[in-house]
């Protein structure tokens, strides 16, 4: 089902429903998930619905047609804030919350939010990239959160609950949105035009754990190389991991200078090694294998180079979890890369039986 043209969240359109009809809609929330799941659009579509001039807010139904749901599309209604990290900043400016210094407290979101609705029954500010809220920006946001103005509703956006300040998070409703289903992402890629045949995006969607983004990061052929470079080099691990740790950081750093991107990015290399070992754990135990060509070869070559043993290869998907939570946690990445390289080598250096 969808809501609003918004595929997989229907649970969390429920939640908003039976809170909107009980008269206690909380004033902050925080959208948790992967990226590219629909949380934004998500957002805004709820901003929409509590803006709608023609249909009551409980029904999660903006008409779409009145002046309010059409100020929202297009992100200019007056009782709506959007912020969101300029692409040229690499944290969201202060002065995007308090104003600059010839108008602090007088401009910016904190401010603005503060004033009564102009239209509307409420007051909404989105903060999209929530990821990007360095300790000054958070700070200046603190007070507007442990006080929220009468009829306000502030949503943060993020990738998870622990890239955000525990001062955020601890005042913050936490709202988790799933991944997308595969052929959710399929047929996404299908209607944006990103593939030409339905097998390609039966493919990527098959690489994408519910993140229509991280599909369509494989359609980049930079990640989609690397992808299959990097699965053909972990089956003989211990004779190239020095080398291999060096390489994955330079693909992490060619990301870009924003550490939040390269955070992305070194999540979706260790995301790869996770299928690679999970895989490799299907095999050992004979259940079916992958269907995905490159993770075939690379499987069949962890099987040439010895035996599998499922509880060592099991124990490398904990390692690869581990480290995902390391990322979230913002742990140097040339340690983290180095020390789960490491444990990983270690594992396949071990006595294995093939099941």
């Amino acid at each position: 089902m969808s809501w609003q043209g918004i595929e997989g969240h229907d649970d969390n359109v429920e939640r908003f429903r039976r809170i909107l009809a009980s008269g206690r809609l909380a004033s902050t929330f925080l959208f948790v998930g992967p990226p590219g799941i629909g949380k934004r659009t998500f957002a805004l579509k709820l901003a929409q619905a509590l803006l709608c001039e023609v249909n009551v807010d409980a029904d999660l139904n903006p008409c779409g047609k009145c002046p309010s749901c059409q100020q929202v599309a297009a992100g200019s209604h007056p009782d709506l804030e959007l912020v969101a990290k300029p692409a040229d900043k690499s944290f969201i400016p202060v002065e995007t919350f308090i104003g600059d210094r010839d108008h602090r407290m007088r401009d910016g979101l904190c401010h603005n939010i503060s004033l009564k609705p102009y239209c509307g029954g409420r007051k909404i500010a989105i903060i999209d990239d929530a990821d990007y809220l360095n300790q000054e920006g958070a700070n200046c946001l603190l007070k507007t959160l442990e006080e929220p103005p009468p009829k306000s509703v502030i949503i943060l956006i993020g990738s998870s609950e622990q890239t955000q300040l525990p001062t955020i998070r601890s005042r913050c409703q936490i709202v988790r949105f799933r991944p997308l289903q595969q052929d959710v992402v399929a047929s996404l890629l299908r209607s944006l035009g990103e593939v030409e045949t339905d097998v390609e995006a039966a493919r990527l969607a098959g690489l994408s754990h519910g993140s229509l983004q991280r599909a369509k990061q494989f359609v980049n052929s930079e990640i989609g190389d690397f992808r299959g470079e990097f699965l053909a080099r972990l089956a003989p691990l211990p004779e190239n991991a020095v080398g291999l740790a060096i390489d994955v950081g330079a693909f992490v750093d060619a990301a870009g200078k924003d550490a939040p991107v390269r955070r992305e990015r070194m999540k979706l290399v260790i995301m790869i090694a996770a299928d690679f070992y999970r895989a490799l754990v299907r095999q050992a135990s004979g259940l079916a294998s992958a269907d995905d060509s490159e993770l075939v070869s690379a499987i069949e070559a962890a099987i040439r180079t010895g035996s599998v043993d499922v509880e060592a290869a099991a124990g490398c998907v904990e390692r690869c979890l581990d480290a995902q939570t390391q990322v979230d946690a913002n742990a140097n990445q040339a340690t983290l890369i180095e020390c789960w390289i490491d444990d990983l080598a270690r594992s396949f250096e071990r006595t294995w039986l093939v099941a």
